[in-house]
């Protein structure tokens, strides 16, 4: 279930960025791996790893597997 009320802080909002990357190009796009949202920002390990908990418990993404696939569910900001 979407957390509706969870307000992403600045960390989070480029996470979710990076998510949503490709999907007005129609290019694959909600599918990250932690190491690829590191290459891809200023973020280090840990501030990534705070990011995609925060955001998985509030329901936006999902860990998909063990070796750390995650996928966007919902941004309840845009509905």
């Amino acid at each position: 279930m979407v957390n509706e009320r969870y307000e992403p802080n600045e960390r989070e909002e480029e996470i979710l960025a990076l998510f949503k990357e490709g999907r007005d190009e129609a290019e694959p796009w909600g599918r990250v791996n932690p190491l690829y949202l590191r290459e891809h920002s200023e973020l280090d390990k840990g501030q990534v790893e705070y990011a995609l908990r925060n955001l998985r418990n509030a329901g936006w993404i999902e860990q998909l597997n063990q070796g750390g696939l995650y996928e966007f569910v919902a941004d309840p900001r845009e509905e």
